[in-house]
């Protein structure tokens, strides 16, 4: 029989264990919404802006990154109501969100329909809910406008592609307003350059990026022209 002393000292320890675990949580939520209200380190004002949602971000970040007039891109999520999604909660599927990329550049460098040109051909606009091995609808197509002439460009562009008979399935992209853009957590900024040892880096992003400097060699900065 556990004496009544013995019994209140256990309860007395486990509250404890239980709020410090609390605020261990507390402060690491604090800390990954410190982290992404500032995930650049450059100024960006006066840059025009974009958001694609194209599959992994990872892969995404890395294609535009590497074009001539883009300054700056920020991984995160957009498409969801859930405030300040994580990682965790956007790839278990726990939230509306997709993966997605925002994309500041010169628009006197670079178009937002060259924008638009590299994104529907670095990957599958006709799968739904899935890029490659990655599946769910953290993973769906989205262009995210926030204007009506972005809307436009858009929307015209795919009705180009399928006229066109680009794909052999139809474009299944949404065309969608940005009500808010989340950067992600700083390990996810840059993770292809920072992560070349990573299993996914290796065997899924190298491919694909490497494919697409081939493929757009003349608008590449001059860093990444092998």
């Amino acid at each position: 029989m556990i004496r009544p002393y013995l019994y209140f000292a256990f309860l007395f320890i486990f509250f404890m264990a239980s709020c410090s675990e609390s605020s261990n949580a507390d402060r690491n939520r604090t800390t990954d919404s410190e982290a992404q209200a500032q995930p650049l380190d450059q100024d960006t004002a006066g840059l025009a802006k974009a958001v694609f949602a194209g599959g992994c971000f990872w892969c995404t970040e890395a294609y535009f990154e590497r074009l001539k007039g883009v300054e700056a891109v920020v991984s995160g999520y957009a498409g969801g109501k859930e405030p300040n999604p994580s990682y965790d909660e956007v790839s278990a599927g726990r939230t509306g969100h997709a993966e997605a990329v925002q994309v500041y550049y010169d628009s006197t460098k670079i178009t937002y329909q060259g924008l638009l040109e590299v994104f529907f051909a670095t990957h599958d606009p006709t799968t739904l809910n899935r890029q490659g091995p990655d599946v769910g609808k953290q993973y769906r197509s989205i262009v995210f406008y926030s204007n009506p002439q972005q809307k436009k460009q858009a929307e015209d562009y795919i009705k180009e592609l399928e006229e066109a008979g680009t794909f052999k399935n139809k474009i299944l992209t949404y065309v969608q307003p940005l009500r808010k853009f989340w950067p992600a957590e700083d390990y996810h900024q840059d993770y292809y350059r920072l992560n070349p040892d990573d299993p996914y880096v290796r065997s899924v992003a190298r491919p694909k990026v490497q494919k697409f400097e081939s493929n757009f060699r003349d608008k590449l900065k001059p860093e990444y022209i092998k």
